[in-house]
C-alpha cells in the first residue's frame, strides 16, 4: 500500500537495491590525472575542427599525462644525481636537451630560469701537442752554447 501511495505523489523506488551509487568522473575511469572535460572544452573553444569528439580529448589528455610523466621522472633523475631534492627548471631543461626525441620536439621552447647548456666551441680549446713533437720542438741542455 506504501508503494502505490509514493507512486501516487510522483516519487518512484530505484530498481535494483541498495542506495544510489556515487557517480564516477571520465578521468577516474581512465585512471588519468588531468581533466578530460576541461581539454575538451578548449579544444572546442580553439576551433580546430567543427565538431570534436570526447575520444579526441581522452586521447589528447593521454598523450599530455604521458609526457608530462616522462619530464618528470627524467628530471628526477637529474635532481637526484645533482643530490638534490626538488625538481627545478634548471633540471627540466638539462633533460629536454640531452634527451634525442624530447630535444626535437620542445626545440624552439624557452625554458624560463633554466640556463644554458655548456658548450665550448672546439675552435677556442688550446691545442693538443703529442709528447714527441714537444721534445722536438724544446731545444736539449746537451745543445748549449758556450
Amino acid at each position: 500500500m506504501e508503494a502505490a501511495e509514493k507512486v501516487k505523489k510522483g516519487v518512484r523506488e530505484r530498481k535494483g537495491s541498495g542506495p544510489k551509487k556515487k557517480p564516477i568522473s571520465c578521468p577516474i575511469k581512465a585512471g588519468l590525472q588531468f581533466p578530460i572535460g576541461r581539454i575538451g572544452r578548449y579544444l572546442k573553444k580553439g576551433r580546430y575542427s567543427q565538431r570534436v569528439r570526447t575520444d579526441a580529448s581522452i586521447y589528447f589528455v593521454v598523450m599530455l599525462e604521458y609526457l608530462a610523466v616522462e619530464v618528470l621522472e627524467l628530471a628526477g633523475n637529474g635532481a637526484w644525481d645533482n643530490q638534490k631534492h626538488k625538481i627545478i627548471p634548471r633540471h627540466v631543461l638539462l633533460v629536454v636537451r640531452h634527451d634525442e626525441e624530447l630535444g626535437k620536439l620542445l626545440a624552439g621552447v624557452t625554458i624560463a630560469h633554466g640556463g644554458v647548456l655548456l658548450n665550448i666551441n672546439p675552435v677556442l680549446l688550446p691545442k693538443k701537442i703529442d709528447k714527441a713533437a714537444k721534445e722536438s720542438k724544446l731545444p736539449s741542455k746537451a745543445t748549449k752554447p758556450p
